[in-house]
């Protein structure tokens, strides 16, 4: 049994406003395909993930999820959909997964229970109850209509491989098709209904961008974790603090640059998900990393904490040393750090303090840092 998940990405997205289609705009710290794409492909039952794009749309995707398996779409829904099942035919699938780029939260338990029930049924979608009261209106507010029985489908869609492949193969080219579970029920196909879930909630309107946001917010627990790095100094090597060059009659010695104050970071943000520590990523027996620029491996830490749809919210930065004084360079380097990190300078806390001339701080023999990051990650 080999399950595919199709991401159906090569709409205009004009309704929801910008000036990129709405399934490559920002959300929660990067763009809204990512977010679906992150969860399907994390997802153990699921072998292989295809995005269907747009004509043109090749650079966007690029830029969103680096390189990934795609296929063009068509001018309609049904056609891009299509298009992405021709594409999976060579692969051996059995189920498959469509679902719209538009609800980027995809809860791993939602797409647990879709394939439970293929084991009975050629298709199960998620949906949820009806709980507004629902007229009819022309003009004027008319009858009330029944809500029992009534359901908001959502995607990710389940669906048996073969069954669907003959459901769009069977569907007449003039006739309207909502969704494929639609396509595959009318095709004689029994398909079921599972819990869906709040999370997956449709974008399509400038406003719905904010209710995302806070739906993902609200799904995130908060962490914090230390840093720790020393560096002595030594004559003739650049001071480098917080990717800012510090004029000072000495440098910092280490394999990279030996910026102490964003190692002490990285450290920092790498332990909010448990992802060990810097030496592990970029080890300093590795020569491709002799004199590196440590913003780099700032960069990476952050980018793995948004890769788990983490949220960076503050940074303490604590710099112990006799000298220079960090006064002058204070809020640049506080710049710097939110500059690498993509988050506001107010997010960021630079402070100094020395070890009263105690230890190897106090005879200036070389520089600590210590920091503390707090950050938001799903549960």
């Amino acid at each position: 049994m080999t399950v595919a998940a199709l991401i159906v990405a090569a709409g205009k997205g004009v309704r929801a406003g910008g000036s990129v289609p709405k399934q490559f705009a920002p959300l929660a710290g990067k763009p809204m395909l990512a977010h679906s794409h992150a969860a399907l492909s994390a997802h153990p039952a699921i072998d292989r993930v295809l995005v269907v794009i747009a004509q043109g749309q090749e650079a966007a995707l690029t830029q969103a999820l680096g390189e990934v398996p795609y296929v063009l779409g068509g001018a309609e829904r049904r056609d891009s959909v299509r298009a992405g099942l021709e594409a999976l035919a060579e692969k051996g699938v059995t189920r498959v997964l469509i679902h719209d780029a538009a609800r980027p939260f995809v809860p791993a338990d939602v797409i647990d229970r879709l394939l439970d029930q293929l084991d009975r049924h050629a298709g199960a979608v998620p949906a949820l109850p009806v709980a507004d009261t629902l007229v009819r209106f022309d003009g004027q507010m008319g009858d009330t209509v029944p809500r029992a029985g009534l359901y908001r489908v959502q995607t990710p869609q389940a669906l048996v491989y073969d069954c669907v492949v003959k459901a769009h193969a069977a569907w007449p080219a003039e006739r309207e098709a909502t969704d494929d579970a639609q396509m595959v029920r009318d095709s004689g196909y029994e398909v079921t209904v599972v819990d869906g879930d709040p999370m997956l909630e449709k974008i399509t309107h400038p406003a719905d961008f904010a209710a995302a946001e806070a739906r993902h917010a609200a799904a995130l627990i908060s962490r914090s974790a230390t840093g720790f790095d020393v560096h002595r100094f030594e004559a003739g090597e650049e001071l480098w603090l917080g990717g800012i060059r510090i004029p000072h009659d000495k440098g910092l010695s280490g394999h990279s640059d030996a910026d102490v104050a964003l190692h002490a970071i990285t450290d920092a943000l790498l332990g909010t998900i448990g992802a060990g520590d810097i030496g592990m990523h970029f080890p300093p027996s590795d020569a491709k990393w002799r004199g590196a620029a440590s913003a780099q491996f700032l960069a990476h830490a952050a980018g793995l904490v948004r890769a788990q749809c983490g949220v960076i919210d503050f940074i303490d930065l604590t710099l112990i040393a006799e000298a220079p004084k960090i006064g002058p360079h204070r809020d640049a380097i506080r710049t710097s750090i939110a500059d690498i990190l993509g988050i506001k300078t107010t997010a960021i806390s630079v402070k100094a303090t020395t070890t009263e001339r105690l230890g190897f701080t106090g005879r200036g023999e070389g520089m600590a840092a210590q920091a503390i990051a707090t950050v938001r990650v799903p549960e």
